[in-house]
């Protein structure tokens, strides 16, 4: 369930008090009606759900007529009705069971059934409790068929039923184990994860975007470093991310990477994260992607990664691409990647070559993995300290300030017409200016006549 606007102009409930009252109206239709899922889940552990399901016995057709506003475009082949209430969408189930998977992704159809039959169709055994809702919240009543309960005492992430008939209709659970185990902090149970580790190449058939969105709820969760390792150990790795798995035994030179190979230094830089903004969790995995396919020993035995942030730069649009990734995060993500070995040169910077540096859209990032780069190698923070001096005592509107001239300008003043000389005489303006060589427009025009004179 998530936030909708109301056009109707009725005021906005709070997600658990709209769900209710969808609840409310459906038993009080005489229908068996439960909160349903993971917002049971996250109640019993004393976490704020995101969002609110409802599963009931009522037919969708009949939710369509008690309630008045209501979408089942989408869902409604599959029981599954969104009612829109005061300001909030909650999506009602009817309770069914799916029929044959033909794909590993999605059933053939659908028969309503009873609510203990619609809990044995689901995943985890956490996920398959029901809830009934009461007056007062204390009073819930909490329906387990599947030992839900239990295992969340044990933090156990348990397949309801034969784990592998469980995967076998919906390969994307090979993910959702690995995923609930991380962000709820659980262990796999052993005969759901040896199943997971059987199944782990069946992945590769479901959609790029669902595997994507799993993975961003591991790498953006609390502890994504535990995540590539059950990801590595499944299998799972190899097929939906062979990029990262390729790091195993990549040797590094010990003087600057004493903590191991590449996978172990970028699981150690995983390892610094917690709730990470999805660009910088990007960024970690995928900056040293480039260094298997560069390393080379030299004539004195030192390992180089000659160009690595180049290549790898190029892989991380590539992999990107492949799971379906905006262009916005595609190209911040590569934009840090390609940019993550210019931090060695900054005590060389010129002021102006400094500021471009500084005002880079992802600076911030950048500044991030820098750190966790460096904390997870040799551990020498100069350059980040540095770099942190700089941004106390520069002044912010001086960092990317706007031209003092535009190219129309120079052109009416130096009689110069589009072409390559204007360009290089805006960019020798810009250059003078970050340098803080000249501060007006006047200035500007005066030193582009010095330049035009002595060139």
């Amino acid at each position: 369930m998530s936030p909708s606007p109301d056009s109707a102009g009725a005021p906005t409930l709070p997600l658990e008090a709209a769900s209710r009252a969808v609840v409310g109206r459906l038993q009080q239709a005489g229908h068996i009606a439960y909160f349903a899922g993971g917002c049971v889940r996250d109640r019993l552990l004393g976490r704020v759900p995101h969002d609110y399901d409802v599963a009931t016995d009522a037919p969708p057709e009949k939710v369509q007529s008690l309630f008045p506003r209501t979408t089942g475009l989408v869902g409604k082949a599959f029981g599954v009705i969104c009612v829109l209430e005061r300001g909030c969408q909650v999506e009602v189930a009817t309770f069914r069971q799916d029929l044959d998977y033909v794909d590993g992704r999605r059933p053939t159809g659908v028969r309503f059934v009873t609510a203990e039959e619609d809990a044995q169709r689901r995943d985890f055994t956490v996920n398959g409790l029901f809830c009934d809702p009461a007056s007062d919240p204390a009073a819930d009543r909490v329906i387990d068929y599947v030992g839900g309960q239990a295992d969340l005492a044990k933090k156990l992430i348990r397949a309801i039923g034969e784990p592998r008939a469980r995967f076998a209709e919906d390969k994307l659970r090979l993910l959702r184990a690995v995923r609930f185990a991380v962000t709820l902090g659980f262990e796999i149970e052993a005969k759901t994860w040896e199943a997971v580790r059987e199944a782990a190449g069946e992945i590769a058939v479901v959609s790029p975007e669902r595997i994507r969105d799993e993975l961003d709820k591991i790498w953006t969760g609390p502890d994504p470093a535990r995540g590539l390792d059950l990801l590595d150990q499944s299998g799972l790795l190899a097929v939906v991310l062979p990029e990262l798995a390729a790091l195993h035994g990549v040797e590094q030179p010990p003087q600057f990477h004493p903590e191991g190979d590449v996978f172990v230094h970028t699981r150690l830089m995983l390892s610094g994260l917690r709730n990470a903004p999805l660009p910088l969790a990007l960024s970690v995995l995928f900056h040293d992607i480039g260094k298997p396919p560069t390393f080379a020993v030299d004539e004195t035995g030192r390992i180089r990664f000659n160009g690595h942030e180049s290549v790898g730069a190029r892989m991380t649009e590539k992999v990107m691409k492949r799971l379906r990734y905006s262009n916005e995060a595609l190209e911040a993500v590569v934009a840090c990647v390609a940019n993550h070995m210019a931090f060695k040169d900054v005590p060389n910077m010129r002021l102006s070559t400094l500021k471009r540096f500084l005002a880079r859209p992802t600076f911030e990032t950048e500044m991030e993995l820098h750190r966790l780069d460096c904390t997870s190698s040799h551990g020498h923070l100069d350059i980040y300290r540095l770099l942190q001096e700089k941004l106390a005592t520069l002044p912010a509107e001086s960092i990317d300030p706007d031209p003092l001239v535009t190219g129309h300008d120079l052109m009416e003043a130096t009689g110069l017409t589009e072409g390559r000389r204007l360009g290089q005489l805006v960019r020798q303006i810009r250059e003078a200016q970050l340098d803080g060589k000249i501060a007006s427009k006047e200035e500007a025009l005066a030193l582009a006549k010095h330049l035009l004179g002595n060139s």
